[in-house]
């Protein structure tokens, strides 16, 4: 199968099922994720997003941290690390199958529950962890539909799965109850760590932390993600449009009448039987009066009488207005 660039996750998933393949179905995106399938049954999945079976057994005390690396460093190479920590009677067979199943659903939420996603399809890929359950994708798929319905049913704002947590300085209401786990994310929460970083802290699955989540953001417990709009200018200009019978900009303003018998207003012809104004003089000629001043050459000096004038003081510019006209006025261009 050739990778794709952009698909539905969900649709290339049973594509690959349907061809019994094995191999890894690597999802792009934030947070995107990987889901392993093993002659077309899904063996495990991963995302950032969510706790790993590693993750989840050592937060929660189940296993040493060093149990844990002795196992990866064993079984790695042959992908028998869950097999040796069966072997070496550290977990059952009925624990780690628990584990892997639910790391696995938390991990197949994030990475195919996206409409379109860049896709990869890594044929005979497998993963260290190796063989422990054997999922058909048609239930991977349907729990995934599944969970996101509940989620849009308790508060329907997909931000809050990945962005960090931040609770309210004050709560909406003057009583509020909470269950334990609610509890343990509000004093954890910091502003800085995400729904995964709070998951993996506090031993918790991925899917009921968001779970949590969402019922303290339908309470008005934790801060709503921002929404993010890239590029925008930080000052806007908003030009008049153009309404039926304004007065076009290039119009000439109306003047007023002259009265009988006075003098022409400018811009206006003589009335009848006036003889036309003269024409202005040149620019240079006759051009001298106490309001005008006379054509000069570059580099010649202002007459005594100007000269001695003191210039308007001016009051200086407002640099950050000036900066933002000029930012308004390139993100028009």
């Amino acid at each position: 199968m050739p990778p794709t660039k952009t698909a539905g996750p969900g649709d290339l998933l049973s594509q690959v099922a349907g061809e019994r393949q094995t191999g890894a179905l690597v999802v792009g995106g934030h947070p995107g994720g990987a889901v392993y399938v093993f002659e077309g049954r899904v063996i495990y999945a991963e995302s950032p997003a969510a706790p790993g079976v590693g993750e989840l057994l050592t937060s929660s005390g189940r296993l040493a941290g060093r149990t844990w690396q002795n196992a990866l460093d064993l079984g790695t190479s042959t992908a028998r690390v869950g097999r040796l920590l069966v072997e070496q009677g550290h977990l059952t067979q009925g624990e780690l199958e628990l584990c892997v199943l639910g790391a696995t659903y938390d991990a197949a939420y994030f990475t195919l529950a996206t409409a379109r996603a860049s896709v990869d399809f890594l044929p005979s890929a497998t993963h260290w962890l190796g063989p422990v359950v054997h999922i058909d994708t048609a239930a991977v798929l349907h729990e995934v539909g599944r969970r996101a319905e509940l989620l849009d049913d308790i508060f329907p704002d997909p931000r809050i799965d990945t962005a960090p947590v931040s609770p309210v300085t004050r709560p909406p209401r003057e009583r509020v109850t909470v269950t334990a786990l609610q509890w343990e994310l509000l004093i954890h929460a910091d502003g800085q760590r995400t729904p995964a970083d709070l998951a993996l802290l506090l031993g918790r699955a991925g899917y009921a932390t968001i779970q949590e989540l969402r019922r303290l953001a339908a309470l008005g417990l934790i801060e709503l993600p921002e929404v993010r709009v890239p590029d925008a200018p930080d000052f806007f200009v908003r030009l008049p449009r153009h309404r039926p019978g304004a007065v076009p900009v290039t119009r000439p303003a109306p003047v007023p009448e002259a009265a009988p018998g006075g003098p022409p207003v400018d811009g206006m012809p003589p009335a009848r039987g006036e003889p036309p104004p003269p024409e202005p003089p040149p620019p240079g000629v006759g051009n001298t009066g106490p309001n005008r001043l006379a054509r000069r050459k570059p580099g010649a000096k202002l007459p005594k009488e100007l000269a001695t004038e003191n210039p308007p003081v001016h009051q200086g510019t407002d640099e950050v207005l000036l900066k933002r006209i000029r930012t308004a006025l390139r993100a028009l261009r």
